[in-house]
C-alpha cells in the first residue's frame, strides 16, 4: 500500500528504516503491476531529470539508455533486480574478500571460496559477465560509471583479494567505517623508484643482520627475524608516517622474535653493543643487564627520520620484556598513558597525537594469552585508553611446534581484536603492500585515536630458536620453506624487471652492510656498556648506584593537614550527596577540627592531598577503588539527583590531571601491568593499584614475578608502584583472608644471615640494596607516612602493602595529628606502648613479635587477663627486615622468650621469612645470642583459611591464648 498509493512516496525511501527499504525494493523489482504503472515511471523520470543521483542506479541506467519519451520503453524486472544485486555483491567482497586473498607466502593454506563471493549466489551467470551495469557510488568507481560485471569483479579482486585482506565491516562507528572503506577502495598511492630503493636497502640490512649473526654465532639463540624481515621496512615506514602525523614519542613492546634486528635497524642500537652481548660476561659489581640479549630494551631520545626532505626528531623506546610473551602489553600502554597525562598536565593539548604505543605480537600468543584480551578491553576506557594502539602480529603461522588449527578456535589469530579494531592481513612477501598497510594503520590511529591491527603473515625459517629442529614436527612446511626464495631475492627480481635497480646495486649495498658488521664485530670485545650514576629524562636526579640512602622525615605541618581535610569535607553548592555520606563527611570534618581519631581513609586522603600540594601526581586504580571495596574511601561522590554528576574532593587540590582515582575493568593482570608502566614515566608520581581482596593479586603474578620484583636487577629499571592488598583473618574464608604475603617475601633479595651495617637514623644502605618493600601497617599514621615516604627518597622501590579490612573502622586503630606532624616518619617497628610493661624490663617473660591485625587481638586478650609481663611489638616493615630494631628491642627484655605470632598458617604468612632473620638479629643481641623465636599461629594448611566461621573463631582464640599463656 505504501508503494502503490503514490509514486512520490518512493522518493522518500531514504527516510524509511534500512530493512524496510530493502523489502520495498525487492517488491518493486518483481511486481509487474508496479512496473507497468506509467504514472510511477513518469514520476521517477521527473525525479531523475531534476537530479540523476536522487534515484537508484537501476533507474539511472534505464533512463540514460532511453529516449526522452519515458513510456517508450518498458522496465525490465530482471535488469532492476540484477542492478540491485550488484550492491550486495560489492558488499560481500568488502566483508568476505579477505577469505580468498593471497596471504600465505608459502601458498600452503587451503582456502575455499565462500559461497557469498560466488556470483551465482546473486543470480548472475557467465552470460552476465560482459553486461554493462551502472556502478553504485564509491571510491571503487567514478560517479555514474558503467562497467561490465567482469570488470567489476576484477576491480573488487584487485582491492580485496590480492596480497592484502581487509577486515573492517565489523566496525560500528559510522565515520571510521566509511573512512576505511574509502581509503581501501581508493587507488593505492604510487611508489617512486627512490622509495622502492629505500625499501630494498632496508630489506638488505634486515636480511644481512640475521645472516651475519648466523655466520658468527651459529649455535647461539637469537630468535631471528628470518622469514619476516619485511617487518623492518614496514616499521620504519610506520614511524615515518606517524612522525608526519604529529607523533614524537613511540613506545614499543615486543617478544623476542626479531627483537635484536629491531634494536639495531629501527632503534639504532649500536651493532658492537649487540655483538658484545653474545660474548661478554657480566662482572659481579655491574648493575643491571642481568638478562639475555633478546629480552633487553633500548631508548633513543634523539632519533632523526627524514621524510620528503624534512627531518623529524623522535624519542623511540622499546621496553624490556621477559619470556612471558604478552606480559609487556599493558606495561607499554600504562607508560604511554602516563606520558600523555604528563604532557596534558603541562598544557599540551596534542598529547594523544604525540605519544603512540606500538605492540608487536606473535600469532600464537596473540590468540592464546589472556592478557591480550584484558589489554584490548582497556582501549576505550576513559582513564586507561592510550587513544589508539597499533598492534602488529608477526604471524609465523605456527606456535613453537603447534599448528594454528590446534592453537586457536578461530580462522585468524587476530579475530579477538574485532572487539575494538579493524584488521589488515598482509602477505609478508609483498613489501610494497606491507608498507602501504603500515602507513594506513598510522593514518587510522592518528585520525581516530583508536586501535588498529596489522596481521603480517610470514614464516619462520628456523625452529622456535636457531638450535631447534622444526622438521620433527612440521616436515612438509619446512621442506617448502627450504625451497622458498628470500624476500630480498624476490624483491630484487621485481625491481630489476622494472629497471629500478640492477644486480651491481644490490651487491654494493650488501657489501657495505657486511663491512659495517665486520667492523662492529672487531670492536665488540672492547665495548663496555655505559653505567650511568643516574637515570635520564625525568629520572635524571635518581641514583642507579647503591649508596647510603638518606632517610627523611615525612611529617606535614598540622595546619596544612587540617586545611586539606576540611577542604575535602566541603561539598560544592547544590551537590546532593547520599545522606549516609553526609554523616561520613561531617565526622571527617570533626576529626580535622579536633586532630584526633583519624581513621585509615582520612589518613590516606591527607597523604594524597599533601603530595598533590607538593607537586606530585597521584593515581589510584583498581576494581571499586573510588568507593573502596569496604565502602570506606568515598574518593568520588555521586549526586543523588543528577545522573553522572560527580565530585572528586582531592582533585580540587591540584591542577587538572594531577589526581586520578579510577575504577578499572575486572582485570588484575592487565591493570597492574598498566599501573606499573604508568609509574615508570616519572618518579614524581605516586601510583597505587588496589586489589578488591589481597589474594586477587595472584591473577597478576606474572607482573610481580617478571617486572615488579626483578626489573631493577635485570634491566636497571626502578619503580615506585604501590600494591594495596587487603589482608586479615576475619572469618571470610580462604579467598578473602590472605594476600599471600609469603609469595612476595619469598622474592625478597636480602640475605637472612647478614646483619646489615650502617643502619643509622638518617642514612642506610639496606633499603637501596633491596628489590621490594613489604609492610603491614597497624595505624593510619604509619600508612600516611609510608605512602609519603615513597616520594621522599632519591630512588624508587616497589611497595607491597598488606592493607586492613576490619581495622578500617576499628576505634582502636586511630591516629592523631601528633603522629603526622613535622619531625615524624614511618616506624619500621612499633615497640610495646604500655609504659608499665616497658619499665618492667627484666621482669618481662615474653616478647611477642607480630604484624598486622593480630596485634589488636593480642592486646585485647592481654588487657583482659591483666598480664604485665608480656610485651607485644609490631613489625610494620617486614622487608627489608628491621634487624637493628628487633635486636635492640629484644635486648630491652633480657629474660624474655621471643615469640612470633601470626594469623596465617605456618606455611603461609611471614614466618618462613622472619624466622631466620629474627635469629640473625638475636645473634647480634647482648642477651639472646643463642635463642630462636618460637612460632605461634595456625597449623600448616593447603588452604589459606577455613571457610567455617566457628572454626575460624576457635583457631583465632587458640593462637592468641598460646601466644599469651
Amino acid at each position: 500500500n505504501f508503494v502503490c498509493s503514490s509514486g512520490e512516496n518512493m522518493f522518500r525511501l531514504r527516510s524509511v528504516p534500512r530493512l524496510a527499504r530493502q523489502v520495498l525494493r525487492r517488491q518493486l523489482a518483481t511486481c509487474p503491476v508496479l512496473l507497468q504503472q506509467g504514472s510511477y515511471k513518469d514520476a521517477m523520470r521527473r525525479k531523475w531529470l531534476a537530479d540523476p543521483e536522487s534515484v537508484h542506479p537501476a533507474w539511472q541506467q534505464l533512463f540514460s539508455a532511453q529516449t526522452s519519451d519515458a513510456s517508450s520503453a518498458e522496465v525490465s524486472p530482471e535488469l532492476i533486480n540484477k542492478t540491485l544485486q550488484i550492491e550486495k555483491l560489492i558488499r560481500a567482497y568488502r566483508v568476505r574478500g579477505h577469505k580468498i586473498s593471497r596471504l600465505d607466502p608459502l601458498n600452503l593454506t587451503k582456502r575455499d571460496t565462500p559461497k557469498e563471493l560466488e556470483m551465482e549466489e546473486f543470480g548472475f551467470t557467465e552470460a552476465d559477465l560482459d553486461q554493462q551495469f551502472v556502478m553504485p557510488e564509491s571510491a571503487l568507481f567514478a560517479q555514474g560509471e558503467t562497467r561490465t560485471l567482469r570488470e567489476m569483479l576484477q576491480r573488487l579482486s584487485a582491492v580485496y583479494c590480492d596480497t592484502i585482506g581487509y577486515e573492517y565491516a565489523h566496525i560500528q562507528d559510522h565515520e571510521c567505517f566509511h573512512w576505511l572503506k574509502d581509503r581501501v577502495e581508493s587507488p593505492r598511492p604510487a611508489i617512486s623508484p627512490e622509495e622502492k630503493k629505500l625499501i630494498m636497502g632496508r630489506l638488505i640490512k634486515a636480511h644481512g643482520f640475521e645472516s651475519f649473526l648466523r655466520k658468527k654465532f651459529s649455535s647461539e639463540k637469537r630468535f631471528g627475524l628470518d622469514g619476516g624481515e619485511v617487518l623492518i621496512p614496514g616499521m620504519l615506514g610506520l614511524i615515518e608516517q606517524l612522525a608526519v602525523r604529529g607523533a614524537d614519542f613511540l613506545v614499543f613492546g615486543m617478544a623476542h622474535r626479531g627483537r635484536l634486528n629491531m634494536l639495531h635497524n629501527v632503534l639504532q642500537k649500536r651493532l658492537e653493543a649487540i655483538l658484545n652481548e653474545f660474548t661478554s660476561s657480566l662482572q659481579q659489581d655491574e648493575e643491571g643487564m642481568g638478562d639475555v640479549k633478546y629480552h633487553l630494551g633500548a631508548s633513543v631520545k634523539s632519533a632523526v627520520v627524514n621524510v620528503n626532505g624534512r627531518d623529524y626528531n623522535l624519542h623511540l623506546s622499546l621496553l624490556a620484556n621477559p619470556s612471558h610473551l604478552e606480559t609487556v602489553d599493558p606495561v607499554v600502554l600504562g607508560k604511554v598513558r602516563g606520558e600523555q597525562d604528563l604532557l596534558l598536565a603541562e598544557g599540551h593539548q596534542d598529547h594523544a597525537q604525540r605519544v603512540v604505543p606500538v605492540l608487536v605480537h606473535g600469532d600464537a600468543a596473540f590468540a592464546g594469552q589472556g592478557v591480550v584480551f584484558e589489554t584490548l578491553g582497556m582501549s576505550d576506557l576513559p582513564d586507561y585508553t592510550t587513544r589508539g594502539t597499533i598492534h602488529i602480529v608477526i604471524n609465523n603461522q605456527i606456535g613453537f611446534t603447534t599448528d594454528p588449527k590446534f592453537s586457536r578456535s578461530t580462522d585468524y589469530c587476530t579475530d579477538i581484536a574485532k572487539m575494538v579494531a579493524p584488521i589488515f592481513h598482509v602477505n609478508a612477501d609483498d613489501p610494497e603492500a606491507v608498507l602501504h598497510v603500515f602507513k594506513l594503520a598510522a593514518d587510522y590511529r592518528q585520525t581516530f585515536n583508536k586501535d588498529v591491527v596489522i596481521d603480517l603473515i610470514c614464516y619462520r625459517v628456523n625452529g622456535h630458536n636457531e638450535s631447534d629442529q622444526p622438521m620433527f614436527t612440521q616436515p612438509l612446511v619446512y621442506k617448502a620453506i627450504s625451497k622458498h626464495p628470500t624476500i630480498v631475492k624476490q624483491y630484487q627480481q621485481i625491481l630489476e624487471s622494472e629497471n629500478v635497480i640492477d644486480k651491481s646495486w644490490v651487491d654494493k649495498k650488501t657489501k657495505e652492510f657486511d663491512a659495517q658488521c665486520e667492523e662492529a664485530f672487531t670492536k665488540a670485545p672492547e665495548y663496555h656498556p655505559r653505567m650511568d650514576e643516574t637515570f635520564g629524562g625525568r629520572w635524571c636526579n635518581f641514583r642507579t648506584k647503591v649508596n647510603k640512602a638518606k632517610i627523611y622525615d615525612t611529617g606535614v605541618d598540622v595546619e596544612k593537614l587540617r586545611d586539606i581535610g576540611l577542604r575535602c569535607a566541603e561539598l560544592p553548592e547544590g551537590f546532593n550527596v547520599h545522606h549516609q555520606l553526609e554523616r561520613v563527611l561531617a565526622a571527617r570534618k570533626q576529626t580535622m577540627l579536633s586532630g584526633k581519631d583519624i581513621d585509615w581513609a582520612t589518613a590516606e586522603q591527607l597523604a594524597f592531598g599533601s603530595l598533590l600540594l607538593e607537586g606530585h601526581l597521584v593515581r589510584l586504580s583498581g576494581q571499586d577503588v573510588e568507593r573502596g571495596t569496604f565502602s570506606h574511601r568515598h574518593a568520588v561522590l555521586h549526586d543523588q539527583q543528577v545522573d553522572g554528576k560527580k565530585f572528586v574532593p582531592l582533585a580540587q587540590l591540584a591542577q587538572k590531571g594531577m589526581f586520578t582515582v579510577s575504577n578499572s575493568h575486572l582485570s588484575e593482570y592487565a591493570v597492574m601491568g598498566f599501573e606499573l608502566g604508568y609509574a615508570s614515566c616519572s618518579p614524581m608520581s605516586l601510583v597505587c593499584w588496589e586489589a578488591q581482596f589481597g589474594d586477587f593479586a595472584n591473577g597478576a603474578q606474572s607482573i610481580v614475578d617478571q617486572f615488579l620484583s626483578s626489573a631493577e636487577a635485570k634491566w636497571r629499571r626502578q619503580s615506585g608502584l604501590v600494591l594495596l592488598l587487603p589482608h586479615g583473618y576475619e572469618g571470610m574464608g580462604p579467598e578473602h583472608s590472605s594476600c599471600r604475603i609469603e609469595r612476595f617475601l619469598q622474592m625478597i633479595n636480602d640475605d637472612e644471615a647478614v646483619f646489615p651495617p650502617d643502619m643509622g637514623h638518617f642514612a642506610r644502605v639496606q633499603i637501596e640494596t633491596i628489590n621490594m618493600q613489604v609492610a603491614n601497617c597497624t595505624t593510619p599514621a604509619n600508612y600516611f607516612h609510608i605512602l609519603r615516604r615513597q616520594m621522599h627518597r632519591e630512588f624508587r622501590k616497589p611497595l607491597i602493602l598488606a592493607s586492613p579490612k576490619s581495622l578500617l573502622r576499628a576505634t582502636t586503630a586511630r591516629s592523631t595529628f601528633e603522629d603526622m606532624q613535622p619531625g615524624t616518619r614511618f616506624k619500621r617497628v612499633i615497640p610495646e606502648v604500655n609504659q608499665e610493661i616497658t619499665a618492667a624490663g627484666e621482669k618481662v617473660r615474653r616478647l611477642v613479635l607480630c604484624s598486622g591485625k593480630v596485634y589488636y587481638d593480642l592486646v585485647a586478650a592481654r588487657d583482659k587477663s591483666g598480664a604485665k609481663d608480656i610485651a607485644i611489638a609490631r613489625v610494620e616493615q617486614i622487608a627489608p627486615f628491621p634487624f637493628d630494631l628487633v635486636q635492640r628491642h629484644a635486648d630491652e627484655y633480657p629474660n624474655a622468650e621471643i615469640v612470633w605470632c601470626q594469623e596465617e598458617p605456618r606455611n603461609n604468612g611471614a614466618w618462613t621469612y622472619v624466622d631466620p632473620r629474627i635469629e640473625t638479629s638475636l645473634q647480634h643481641s647482648s642477651h639472646h645470642s643463642n635463642k630462636r623465636a618460637r612460632y605461634v599461629g595456625r597449623h600448616a594448611s593447603a588452604a589459606t583459611a577455613t571457610g567455617d566461621k566457628h572454626a575460624h573463631e576457635d583457631q583465632q582464640r587458640e593462637l592468641v591464648r598460646e601466644a599469651l599463656e
